[in-house]
């Protein structure tokens, strides 16, 4: 016992006599508890402590760094268990493997992404408003929650009760210019979306896309992979199922079947996948047609006098919800066409929903961004914008119900009849290109609606935070895992990836024809009385022209920002980055290939 005391004695002092990088790689490679690591740790640190004591006001700041430091890792360790998606991740993904998993790993990042971005309209937008903001004096009747009309019209919700004038509590002191406040914060956020989206898909592709095959994997994983650290039973037997999880999705794609089919049975499959595809592309195009029809009609129904409100209420909700029941009911009938198809693999079935869905639902969002941008915005209406703000919130709460009827009658409902009328059918799969779609026309539709309706990232925070919860209650209760086990390395990479290019891409089209070609509202919000919502950016660079400290925004407007050689330069630059980098890894699968061929030899 004394020879263990002198021995741990020596250990606490010499990694205390250590850099701090130095002392946390040395006890990391310790082979022992984390408990253990963790006493350790604190002995090391009250050593520390207690000899910094000893050294005079000198040593004071580096008391205080280790105090801090010690604070700041006890804060991330509670930080990381308060997490509620932690620990479900790690049972999704040891129960149901990656390919379930991918989703919710989706809607996780979807839900911080709404997060920063309700944080950055709040702050820059919605705070000023308030102070300047005059009371409200239409009554409240709780139906505005289902229509975001009525109440919500005089709110900070929406683009019209916004003001045009400088904020200013305090007389010649500080004050806060609405237009380009709001106009600035809106594009910084897509700049930054922009950029988390490009690198995003770049980080994923570069993590689960490689040159070659590793040689050996499923030996690694079941001789390596293990973490002795781990003693909690719990934690063993969700490491374990995570492990067998992973080995079977990795068998699976080695004993992956090549079926060789005659050529009458090719002629056969081919046949029917186009008329699958015909048959698709067909169902796309009319519901396209009735959106737009009733597109048309929608803004005559809402000029409509009604007798009573509660007429004109279910006139608000007759375009959303005819909306939300295609976008529910078709991706339904698309994995059926799937099933009849009989692919080989899940993933080919997959991914083809999802680029079915995919036109689906981007086929219809145009259509709606094509109503709101040339029939409404050329409207006899006071305030447009608003008007766009209210149909958009209506399609998010709408959307939002629908998935969650979604999951009670294609998952709960589902079950019970595979376990109590048909027993053939058993238990449900969760279907991943579905849901996933689903996610994507949400985050369009919001991406959509924050220059209308700078709130409504917060609305949609909370309804993915319901329905990562739901979802996962319903998966955990309802659903069997896949019953083909199959590695999906791609799957969040291929989210992302859409989430950038039809999605994103296509919302700043948008953003960009409202702001620079349609003509705001005269009587309502920030940008009232402009030829167009970017003319305060011209009016607030003429203000700053007259501040000799503002020159260098000024010279940065009109040479870079306003400068199109400045940005055909970026764009050579960019290209020639970009084919460097191809040479770059054209040249490494050359040399992957030769190095791959000598170990053979």
């Amino acid at each position: 016992f004394l020879l263990g005391f002198d021995a741990e004695e020596d250990l606490v002092g010499s990694l205390a006599s250590m850099s701090t990088n130095e002392r946390i790689k040395a006890i990391q490679k310790m082979p022992e508890t984390m408990r253990k690591k963790r006493e350790i740790r604190n002995k090391v640190l009250r050593e520390i402590t207690k000899k910094s004591r000893h050294r005079g006001a000198q040593c004071t700041q580096g008391t205080q760094g280790v105090s801090f430091r010690r604070f700041g890792n006890t804060l991330s360790e509670y930080f990381h268990q308060l997490q509620p998606w932690h620990k479900t991740l790690k049972i999704i993904g040891a129960e149901f493997g990656t390919s379930v998993l991918s989703y919710f790993v989706f809607l996780k990042w979807l839900l911080n992404l709404n997060i920063f971005s309700f944080l950055m309209n709040f702050g820059f937008i919605t705070v000023p408003q308030f102070l300047a903001a005059e009371p409200n004096n239409l009554s409240f009747t709780g139906l505005e929650l289902l229509t975001g009309a009525g109440y919500f019209q005089q709110t900070v919700l929406y683009y019209g009760f916004y003001t045009n004038a400088t904020i200013s509590k305090v007389e010649n002191g500080p004050s806060y210019n609405m237009q380009p406040a709001y106009i600035f914060t809106v594009g910084i956020y897509f700049v930054i979306c922009f950029l988390i989206l490009l690198f995003s898909v770049a980080r994923f592709f570069s993590r689960n896309f490689k040159l070659t095959k590793a040689v050996s994997v499923n030996a690694n994983k079941l001789l390596c992979t293990w973490d002795f650290n781990i003693t909690n039973e719990k934690a063993v037997k969700l490491q374990q199922k995570n492990l067998l999880t992973q080995i079977k999705e990795d068998l699976a794609e080695v004993n992956k079947e090549v079926l060789n089919f005659s050529v009458k049975e090719r002629v056969g499959r081919i046949a029917t996948h186009l008329l699958a595809w015909v048959v698709s592309l067909a169902t796309a195009v009319a519901a396209c047609a009735g959106v737009y029809f009733l597109s048309i009609n929608n803004l005559k129904l809402f000029m409509k006098g009604y007798s009573n409100d509660l007429q004109r209420q279910t006139a608000m909700l007759v375009l959303p919800v005819i909306v939300s029941l295609l976008n529910t009911l078709i991706p339904f009938f698309f994995s059926w066409l799937g099933h009849l198809e009989k692919f080989q693999t899940p993933g080919q079935h997959i991914y083809v929903t999802i680029i079915r869905n995919i036109i689906l639902k981007i086929s219809i969002v145009g259509i709606l961004c094509y109503y709101w941008l040339n029939i409404v915005a050329t409207s006899e209406s006071q305030c447009w914008e608003t008007l766009v703000g209210q149909d958009i919130y209506r399609l998010v709460l709408v959307d939002f119900i629908f998935c969650l009827l979604g999951s009670f009658f294609g998952e709960f409902l589902r079950r019970i009849i595979g376990t109590t009328v048909c027993m053939n059918l058993g238990l449900p799969e969760f279907d991943i290109g579905r849901n996933v779609l689903d996610l994507i026309y949400a985050q369009t539709l919001t991406w959509i609606g924050i220059l209308f309706s700078p709130l409504l990232p917060g609305i949609q925070m909370i309804a993915f935070l319901i329905v990562l919860f739901v979802k996962k209650v319903s998966l955990m209760r309802n659903c069997q895992p896949p019953r083909k086990v199959w590695r999906t390395a791609q799957m969040t990479t291929s989210f992302v990836f859409l989430l950038f290019c039809p999605s994103f891409l296509g919302v700043l089209s948008v953003i960009g024809v409202t702001v620079w070609r349609l003509k705001p509202s005269e009587e309502c919000g920030p940008f009232r009385g402009l030829p167009s919502m970017y003319a305060a950016v011209d009016e607030w660079i003429q203000i700053l022209e007259s501040y000799t400290v503002s020159k260098w925004v000024v010279w940065i407007y009109h040479n870079l920002i306003s400068s199109e050689l400045f940005f055909f330069i970026i764009s050579a630059v960019v290209l020639i980055v970009t084919y460097l980098y191809w040479q770059i890894i054209q040249a490494r699968k050359t040399m992957t290939k030769l190095l791959h061929n000598q170990i053979t030899n």
